[in-house]
């Protein structure tokens, strides 16, 4: 499958079902056909309404949407996104609010590259611009990015976020989410032994593969079950010649919501189906409840073919986070070097990408770290998009982690011996 032409056939397909999904929406509308009210021409109309755009968003990049903010003098602040560091294959930007002075909490959101963009944090973003400067990673579409930009694996993708860190200082509190989580932890240990003075004051990690043999789960099971040229063969497209990208090798967002999609198969087709009768008895909107997440679920962006692969080795077949054997660069990454980042892991007791007990094993893997600079936490009810933007997050988790960030983002005076809090233990 490691062609242009598959590439090229996807992509076709999507195409003609948009097209399709065009055609009959307008064939279904023609004026005349309302003389005799026909529900199947309506439900035709409502079908290629809904296709068209399920279709159209797969290749298009969400706008992050967040253009204003009220502030606490009681008026509406434009909110620019500035890009800080511009590269290859992503960009540091920050959401900077215009007229208001500079908060005292800086964090830097770390966004998976998983196939979905940096705006599925938007929400995230949204929530915590109210009381921090916020900085995200913006990865960018593996599919716009030349071949003479060379590779982008796990190695690059860790270097990426150290000098990230660099620039943004000593300051900086870190939130990794989800796929991140053991790259950041690896970033921070390797700023930790060679430019201490650029490490950050706090790392929290969510829902994250820290260690993925803790809890298997199917996304480990298919690591472990399939071999390094299966998915090579099998994953592995060229990027065609409508993109800037051409002939690079990517695993393809379009192969990646397949997938998506197959795991919750029943559940997206009554969202569909009932999406559909909604449109035709005319209760949807453009910005209801359905469109509003299928819009930014549907988009997918490609994922460089060389950080596909080395996540699967090297984070889910070989363990090297897990097993503290993780090399960036020629140089040995010892977790161990973490010594004054306080730390915090955050896992959805429902969550079935990563489950309980592959991100607390962070913890564990921090030996060089005091006790009370560690601390826990485990969201009863969240799945593994609730615990950090659904309202799991926003009722629970954001609160304790601003918590944790203003109790450990201060440089730590000299103060008398505490007792010791036991690890794993939620410190806030």
């Amino acid at each position: 499958m490691r062609y242009m032409m598959t590439y090229d056939l996807m992509e076709t397909v999507r195409n003609t079902n948009q097209w399709l999904g065009a055609t009959a929406k307008t064939m279904a509308s023609y004026p005349v056909f309302s003389m005799v009210p026909n529900p199947a021409l309506e439900w035709m109309a409502a079908w290629g309404e809904v296709t068209e755009r399920s279709f159209e968003r797969m290749v298009a990049k969400p706008d992050w949407n967040i253009h204003t903010f009220t502030c606490e003098d009681g008026k509406d602040h434009l909110v620019n996104v500035d890009t800080i560091i511009e590269r290859p294959f992503g960009d540091l930007i920050h959401f900077n609010v215009s007229g208001r002075e500079e908060q005292p909490r800086k964090i830097l959101l770390v966004a998976p590259m998983s196939g979905h963009y940096a705006t599925l944090l938007r929400s995230t973003v949204r929530s915590l611009i109210p009381d921090a400067e916020v900085y995200v990673t913006d990865w960018h579409n593996a599919r716009d990015i030349p071949v003479s930009a060379g590779k982008f694996d796990i190695e690059d993708y860790t270097l990426y976020l150290m000098d990230f860190m660099r620039e943004m200082g000593p300051d900086t509190n870190v939130i990794a989410v989800c796929q991140p989580a053991p790259l950041t932890l690896a970033a921070t240990a390797y700023l930790a032994e060679l430019d201490p003075e650029a490490q950050p004051r706090t790392l929290t990690v969510i829902g994250g593969p820290i260690d993925p043999n803790a809890t298997p789960t199917d996304v480990t099971d298919f690591g472990h079950r399939v071999t390094m040229g299966q998915l090579e063969e099998t994953m592995i497209q060229q990027v065609g010649f409508k993109y800037k990208g051409v002939g690079r090798k990517v695993y393809p967002g379009l192969l990646q919501l397949s997938s998506f999609m197959s795991m919750n198969a029943d559940r997206h087709s009554k969202a569909f189906r009932d999406q559909i009768m909604r449109v035709s008895k005319g209760e949807a909107s453009d910005h209801d409840a359905h469109n509003r997440f299928y819009d930014e679920y549907l988009a997918v962006m490609d994922m460089p073919a060389e950080f596909y692969l080395s996540t699967v080795e090297r984070i889910f077949k070989n363990g090297e986070i897990a097993s503290n054997s993780f090399v960036v660069d020629g140089h040995k990454v010892d977790l161990g070097k973490i010594t004054d980042v306080a730390v915090k892991t955050v896992e959805g007791a429902k969550d079935d990408i990563s489950a309980p007990g592959q991100c607390v094993a962070a913890l564990d893997l921090c030996t060089g770290l005091p006790d009370e600079k560690k601390a826990s936490h485990l969201e009863p009810e969240a799945g593994h998009y609730g615990i950090f933007a659904g309202k799991s997050w926003r009722n629970n988790i954001r609160p304790l982690v601003l918590e944790f960030i203003d109790q450990n983002a201060a440089p730590a005076p000299a103060k008398k011996p505490v007792k010791k809090k036991a690890a794993n233990v939620n410190a806030a």
